[in-house]
C-alpha cells in the first residue's frame, strides 16, 4: 500500500469523509494490504455500534411486473421470456406469518412499479401488516412515487423505504436507463423520502457497464452527503434476456473494498451483505459481512416465485424454504463470529 493510500484511509477514518478527488485515489490504487487495511478499520467500528449483530430482513417479492425498461434489469418490461407474477394481499400476509414465526422482524416489501400496487392497496397491506405485527418494521421497496404516495404510505405505518439511486453520476445514469427515466427524479424521490421521515436506503452497482472510478467516487460522495440510514451495494450481474447480456460483472473484491470504506464514511449505516454478493461468490455474504457489513436478507417469498423474481442470472436461494434459508444463514454467520439477532434492527447512533 503506498503512503498516500494509507494517509487517506487514517483520514478517513478519523473524519468520515474525503475530497472527491481522493476517493477517486483511494478506488484507483487499491491494493489487498489497502482492502485488509480498510477491513480491519471497518468492522472495528462497526463492532463498536453493533458488536457482532448481524440483522435479517424478511425479503418478500411481491411482483415481477415493472413498468419501467432498466437496461440491466432481467424483469424489464421488455423481458418477454420473464415468467410474470403478483403476489395477493392474503399471499403476502401468510409470508409475514411465516417470517414472525421465524424470528423475522422486519418485513421488505420489494416488487417492480407494477401499476396494480395502487397507494390504496399498499397502504391497506402496511397497515395490515402492522395491526398484526406492531413490534415489526415495514419496509417498501417499490421504486419511484409521488411525494403524495410517499407520504400516504408513511401515514399508513411504513418505516422505511429503499431506493438504489444506482450511479450518483447524471450521465452515468442516463447510460443504464432508457430515457423516460431521470436521475433528477430519482435524487428527488430520495430527498422527499428523508424529508417526510422514512428511514432511507440507497444503493448502487459495483461494475455496471460504463462505470469509472470517478463515478464510483461519486457514489461515495453521495453517500457522505445524503447519510442514509441504510446502504445497499452490490456487484453488476448481468441478465442474458437485457442489452447487458454480454457485459462483465462485477467483482466481489471491489464490492468489499467499498463496503469497508462506506462503513467508515457513515460508521451507524446499516449495510447489507447482498444476496448478489453471494451469487457470484459461495461465501460472497460472508466476505460482506467480514468487510463492514452488519444486514442479511434471507428470501421469505414463496418457493414457487422466487425463481421468477430474476433482476440477474442464476440469483441464489431458490429452492430453500424459509426456515431452511435462515437457518443456513445463520450457521454461516456463526461460521465467522457472528450473530443473527431477533431485533427490528434500527439505524443507531453513532460513535463520537
Amino acid at each position: 500500500m503506498n503512503s498516500r493510500v494509507a494517509k487517506l484511509i487514517e483520514a478517513l477514518a478519523a473524519n468520515h469523509k474525503l475530497p472527491l478527488e481522493d476517493y477517486e485515489y483511494l478506488i484507483q490504487h487499491r491494493s489487498d494490504a489497502a482492502a485488509e487495511e480498510l477491513g480491519k478499520r471497518a468492522v472495528k467500528v462497526r463492532q463498536e455500534i453493533y458488536g457482532n449483530s448481524v440483522y435479517v430482513r424478511g425479503l418478500i417479492e411481491i411482483s415481477n411486473i415493472c413498468k419501467n425498461n432498466c437496461l440491466y434489469c432481467g424483469i424489464r418490461r421488455s423481458n418477454y421470456s420473464c415468467q410474470r407474477y403478483r403476489l395477493s394481499e392474503e399471499e403476502i400476509l401468510a409470508c409475514c406469518e411465516e417470517g414472525y414465526g421465524l424470528g423475522f422482524r422486519t418485513f421488505v416489501l420489494q416488487g417492480g412499479e407494477d401499476r396494480y400496487f395502487s397507494d390504496e392497496t399498499v397502504c391497506r397491506i402496511v397497515s395490515r401488516i402492522k395491526e398484526r405485527y406492531p413490534d415489526c418494521a415495514v419496509t417498501l421497496s417499490l421504486g419511484e412515487k409521488s411525494r403524495e404516495s410517499y407520504e400516504k404510505m408513511y401515514d399508513a405505518g411504513a418505516d422505511r423505504y429503499l431506493l438504489r439511486h444506482e450511479t450518483a453520476d447524471r450521465d452515468h445514469y442516463g447510460k443504464l436507463h432508457p430515457k423516460e427515466m431521470s436521475f433528477e427524479n430519482r435524487m428527488r424521490c430520495l430527498y422527499d423520502l428523508k424529508e417526510i421521515g422514512y428511514q432511507v436506503g440507497c444503493g448502487f452497482m459495483v461494475g455496471s457497464p460504463f462505470q469509472t472510478s470517478s463515478d464510483l467516487a461519486e457514489d461515495l460522495k453521495f453517500i457522505e452527503t445524503f447519510q442514509p440510514d441504510m446502504c445497499g451495494i452490490g456487484p453488476f450481474i448481468p441478465h442474458q434476456a437485457t442489452p447487458f447480456a454480454g457485459e462483465k460483472p462485477g467483482t466481489v473484491e471491489l464490492t468489499c473494498y467499498l463496503l469497508s470504506v462506506i462503513r467508515l464514511i457513515h460508521p451507524s449505516v446499516l449495510l447489507t451483505s447482498t444476496t448478489a454478493l453471494g451469487t457470484i461468490d459461495p461465501r460472497g455474504r460472508e466476505k460482506g459481512i467480514l468487510a463492514g457489513a452488519n444486514v442479511v436478507m434471507p428470501n421469505l417469498s414463496p418457493v414457487s416465485v422466487r425463481k421468477k423474481y430474476e433482476l440477474y442470472d442464476n440469483k441464489i436461494c431458490t429452492g430453500d424454504e424459509s426456515a431452511q434459508c435462515r437457518s443456513c444463514l445463520a450457521g454461516r454467520m456463526k461460521s465467522i463470529g457472528y450473530e443473527i439477532v431477533t431485533d427490528r434492527g434500527d439505524r443507531k447512533k453513532s460513535i463520537t
